[in-house]
């Protein structure tokens, strides 16, 4: 038996169950009961944050409300209903297939209330095809309803998105990510530290489709009945170990040079690329600096609780101002890397840098006349 997808098998089905879209589901399900649907709608948002899903919870609402017929509203989520047609607008991006689509939309739907159009990516279509299609999205046939979905919203023609209804899709909140991978994990009968789950949310970057593709590989790299760790998503990955880039940041918060390149050494070791470490110091960084400015419970920095206390004992022993010169320092030298003769010899002098980056602004201050800056 063929194996799904953990994003296929807990895509959102109704939109009691959509994560992270929740003012556009109550949207939706409200014009509907109203029955106020528009005939042609734009959903606009980065890819994974649900507007396919949506397009075909909308559908399915519309064409098999309450999940009647069941055969119907099971084709309609799994794209093959012969009344909601999916069209991949990056490989039918022509004139002739929107030609196609507008003839096709004449005719009556078979099964359901009405003909469905979910075009997909479509600001990849051409001129030539968004001008075919203007007049029918205009005035189309009142058993035709249009969805369109798109990351790059600018790329639409003015024309096109003046005949829809708009519905912007934000990023999704690590925090939400995070619950629904808990709940996925559950379901799946298998058990994850906490801080692997929030790591694989984090790193979804908001798409939930990120995530649980990445939760995926790191089920698979693990062995049923096991608890899946933060350890076994830094092998499978090549990430840094964060308790070594602890120690490290540690070393060079107490202007320890020699215990800072030791730790960079075994990081090196571990098979660590000095791009992946510069890029995790500046992340890890950026998040000290945050809590050092606004306080160790502020939201802008979204860290498991352990995590955000082990920083922010970071925090308090560094100064906004030093935090942001390590930061400049790890991108300059990252901008330098791939041309340097020795990409070791960089990074060690990086590193031995930011041990000094504390001696360095009380001396600076000293010779200005100013008194040292005070610790955060």
């Amino acid at each position: 038996m063929s194996y799904t997808v953990l994003a296929r098998r807990y895509r959102s089905r109704s939109f009691d169950q959509v994560v992270g879209q929740e003012a556009v589901a109550r949207t939706l399900e409200k014009a509907i009961e109203i029955g106020r649907v528009a005939h042609a709608y734009l959903f606009v948002g980065t890819r994974g944050v649900g507007k396919t899903s949506m397009a075909r919870i909308l559908a399915k609402a519309l064409n098999a409300p309450n999940d009647d017929p069941a055969d119907v509203a099971e084709a309609i989520m799994a794209g093959r209903d012969t009344d909601v047609i999916e069209i991949d607008a990056a490989s039918n991006r022509g004139v002739d297939e929107a030609r196609d689509l507008i003839a096709g939309s004449a005719y009556r739907p078979m099964r359901g209330g009405y003909k469905i159009y979910i075009i997909d990516e479509v600001h990849m279509l051409t001129r030539e095809a968004f001008n075919a299609l203007l007049k029918t999205m205009e005035e189309p046939p009142e058993h035709v309803k249009f969805i369109l979905c798109t990351t790059e919203p600018h790329k639409v023609p003015a024309t096109i998105q003046s005949r829809c209804q708009r519905f912007d899709f934000r990023n999704i909140s690590t925090d939400a990510i995070a619950a629904h991978l808990r709940s996925v994990i559950e379901q799946e009968s298998m058990a994850g530290e906490p801080e692997l789950v929030h790591a694989v949310a984090r790193m979804g970057a908001g798409s939930m489709r990120d995530a649980l593709s990445l939760l995926d590989r790191v089920m698979a790299a693990g062995s049923p009945g096991e608890t899946i760790t933060l350890e076994l998503l830094e092998e499978l990955l090549g990430l840094p170990p964060r308790d070594v880039v602890i120690e490290l940041l540690d070393a060079a918060f107490s202007a320890d040079a020699g215990t800072a390149l030791e730790k960079t050494d075994e990081l090196l070791s571990r098979g660590v690329a000095p791009e992946q470490l510069i890029a995790t110091l500046v992340e890890t960084l950026r998040d000290v600096m945050a809590l050092a400015a606004c306080g160790e419970k502020t939201t802008i920095v979204e860290l498991s609780d352990e995590a955000r206390a082990i920083l922010g004992q970071l925090a308090k022993r560094s100064n906004i101002g030093a935090l942001v010169h390590m930061i400049a320092l790890c991108e300059s030298v990252s901008q330098r890397l791939r041309s340097a003769a020795s990409q070791r010899a960089l990074l060690d002098a990086l590193i031995v840098r930011l041990a000094l980056t504390e001696h360095l602004a009380d001396a600076a201050a000293l010779l200005s006349g100013a008194p040292p800056a005070k610790k955060a």
